[in-house]
């Protein structure tokens, strides 16, 4: 006698089912949470430039009696820019050769300092390493304002207020610029690199310059980038430590000229400091899009072939 055995039913797709959508790896998802936060981040940013683009074309009069985000009758840019750079003699210019210099020398050479000392931290090995790493970790977590006072009492005493050192030394010490090359540095040069160069006979200088410098040219873009803005921008700093307004950088400058026209019966030059700070930015936007390409080029200096 023989049994037949049946197979259990098998489960048939519902027709009701609808298959899933599958996601196609190169094609990103979209969020319109993160693209309506991403447009009001570019409205935020975006539209004071346009505001002081446009209110630069302005005349005196013509701010108060045209709307504040558009064009008045008179286009007088070039008449603003012109009598920026010759108000009261030039000061202007004074003042924006100040802050190159304060740019030149102290963030170059803060940039300066923190690639020796990150690629020394990264690739060396000495008694101590672990406390430098906690005070540099530890002065990146203090805002540069808390030292400004103790920084100028230190200076007063040493007689270098009221001078261009009094902005340039506090500016050389960047303890970010110093952890981000330290990190980059570690992982942008490998080790065996550096070892097979000093087999081959090179002393530390030259590994340093020949080998490891190339690889650290997006680091080195990065910080400087970094530096330059903050000296750039630096206001609390100077405001203490310069009382002669022939050593002012632009930020003092254009506030003191904003006080004079504030002031009752002063001269008012309110467009003035409008075109003057959009000349102020001017430098640091073309910085950023002149250092944009090395900083892309460079992103993979440090990758190494297997």
């Amino acid at each position: 006698m023989s049994t037949s055995v049946t197979a259990p039913p098998t489960k048939s797709a519902s027709p009701l089912r609808t298959p899933r959508k599958k996601h196609t790896p190169g094609k990103p998802k979209r969020s319109l949470l993160l693209t309506g936060l991403m447009a009001l981040m570019v409205v935020y940013t975006v539209a004071p430039l346009i505001w002081l683009v446009i209110n630069s074309t302005k005349t005196q009069a013509g701010l108060g009696a045209s709307n504040g985000l558009w064009f008045a009758h008179d286009f007088a840019l070039w008449d603003n820019i012109s009598t920026t750079f010759t108000y009261h003699d030039g000061i202007f210019v004074r003042w924006l050769l100040n802050t190159l210099l304060y740019v030149v020398l102290g963030a170059g050479g803060a940039t300066l300092l923190a690639v020796l000392g990150g690629y020394a931290l990264a690739k060396f090995d000495f008694p101590g390493k672990r406390g430098i790493f906690a005070v540099v970790i530890g002065a990146v977590a203090v805002p540069g304002t808390a030292l400004a006072v103790p920084t100028f009492l230190m200076f007063s005493k040493m007689g270098l207020t009221d001078t261009p050192w009094a902005v340039i030394i506090p500016s050389l010490v960047s303890p970010f610029g110093l952890y981000l090359m330290w990190v980059f540095a570690a992982e942008a040069i490998p080790t065996e690199l550096l070892e097979a160069a000093r087999m081959d006979g090179a002393n530390e200088v030259r590994t340093f310059f020949q080998v490891a410098l190339p690889l650290l040219a997006p680091g080195i873009v990065t910080v400087l980038l970094f530096t330059t803005v903050a000296t750039w921008n630096n206001y609390f700093l100077p405001l203490i430590m310069l009382k002669d307004p022939n050593w002012y950088p632009l930020t003092l400058g254009l506030s003191a000229w904003n006080s004079q026209a504030e002031t009752i019966g002063g001269d008012v030059i309110f467009n003035l400091v409008i075109t003057g700070s959009l000349l102020t930015i001017i430098p640091l936007i073309a910085a950023f899009l002149f250092l944009q390409k090395y900083w892309q080029s460079g992103l993979a200096a440090g990758s190494v072939k297997e």
